[in-house]
C-alpha cells in the first residue's frame, strides 16, 4: 500500500508552510497528499465551515502548482493530537506547522507539534512559516544527527538519505562527542578506545560503522562527515544555516506530564530556521 504524506491544516501561515513543502516532498517521491483538519468540536457550525473552507483552499493552492499530485482532504472530528497520531501510522510522514523559535513560542509548538511528535509511530517534519522552495537548492545540505551505535539512529540516517537522493542533494552526518568520566566506560569500551587511539577516531569510526551500509544503498549521495566535540543539540544548530532540512532521531518517554522527547530534538525543533524531520525509532 502506498503510504500519503500526510499535513495537518488549520489554515494558518505555518500549516499553509507545511501543506506547500509537503506537496514539493510528494511530487519528488511520487507520493499522494492528504490534508487533514482536526479538532474537537467539528460540526455543521461556523467553525466547521471555516474549517472546511481551510481544507479546500490549501488542495486547490496544490492542484495549481502540480496538476499531477493526487491530494485528497478530510475533516477529522476529534482533538487534533490524537487524532494526528492516529493518522501517523497509514501515513508516510507527518507534516505540520511550526510556529517559530525561542524560549516564548517554544510552548505554542509544545501545544500540538510536540506531542505529536512524541508520540507518532512515523516521521514527524515541522515546517516554519517564512520557509520558501528556494532554501532546499543553492546547494543546501540535508543535516542528520548520529547518536551511539549503528542502529540508534539507523531510522534518521534512512530518512535523511532517501530525502537526499529524491533531491539530488549532499547529506552531513553529525556526531557529537563529549569528554565523559573516565569511569563510565567498561574494560571493553576502553580497550575499544585504546585500539581506535583515543576518543575522537574512535569516534570517527563509530560514525563510519554507522554509515556503511546507507553509502553503500545510496552511492550516488556525497558524504560529509562531521565529528566534533560539544554537546549534540548545540553542533547541530552550530551548521543549521547550511542546512536545507535538519533530521534528528526521537528518543520518546513518558513522564507524569505526558510524552516527552529527548533534548537533542527539543534544541532542534525549536531553534533550527529550517523545517525539522523527527523521526522515531524503527
Amino acid at each position: 500500500m502506498t503510504r500519503p504524506i500526510t499535513v495537518g491544516v488549520d489554515g494558518s501561515p505555518e500549516s499553509l508552510a507545511a501543506v506547500a513543502w509537503a506537496g514539493r516532498e510528494a511530487v519528488r517521491r511520487e507520493l499522494p497528499l492528504r490534508l487533514v483538519h482536526a479538532w474537537e468540536t467539528a460540526d455543521s457550525g461556523e467553525h466547521d465551515a471555516k474549517a472546511r473552507d481551510a481544507l479546500r483552499e490549501a488542495a486547490s493552492g496544490l492542484t495549481e502548482r502540480h496538476p499531477q499530485l493526487p491530494v485528497t482532504t478530510d475533516l477529522l472530528d476529534a482533538a487534533p493530537v490524537p487524532s494526528l497520531v492516529a493518522e501517523a501510522p497509514t501515513a508516510e510522514m507527518l507534516v505540520l506547522g511550526s510556529r517559530g523559535h525561542g524560549a516564548i513560542v517554544g510552548f505554542l509548538l509544545g501545544s500540538v507539534g510536540q506531542q505529536v511528535t512524541a508520540e507518532s509511530g512515523r516521521p514527524v517534519v515541522l515546517v516554519r512559516a517564512d520557509d520558501r522552495a528556494e532554501h532546499e537548492a543553492a546547494g543546501r545540505e540535508i543535516v542528520v544527527g548520529q547518536q551511539g551505535g549503528p542502529d540508534d539512529t539507523g531510522a534518521a540516517l534512512g530518512f535523511a538519505f532517501e530525502t537526499a537522493a529524491a533531491r539530488g542533494a549532499a547529506v552531513r552526518v553529525v556526531r557529537a562527542w563529549s569528554l565523559p568520566a573516565l569511569y563510565s566506560f567498561s574494560p571493553a569500551s576502553l580497550k575499544l578506545l585504546d585500539e581506535a587511539g583515543g576518543l575522537e577516531p574512535y569516534e570517527k569510526k563509530a560514525l563510519d560503522e554507522a554509515l556503511r551500509p546507507w553509502r553503500e544503498r545510496y552511492p550516488d549521495v556525497p558524504v560529509t562527515e562531521h565529528v566534533e566535540i560539544g554537546s549534540a543539540g548545540e553542533v547541530l544548530l552550530s551548521v543549521a544555516a547550511r542546512a536545507q532540512l535538519m533530521v534528528v532521531g526521537r528518543r520518546a518517554h513518558r513522564s507524569a506530564v505526558g510524552s516527552r522527547i529527548g533534548s537533542v530534538a527539543h534544541a532542534v525543533m525549536h531553534h533550527a530556521p529550517c523545517p525539522v524531520a523527527v523521526v522515531p525509532p524503527s
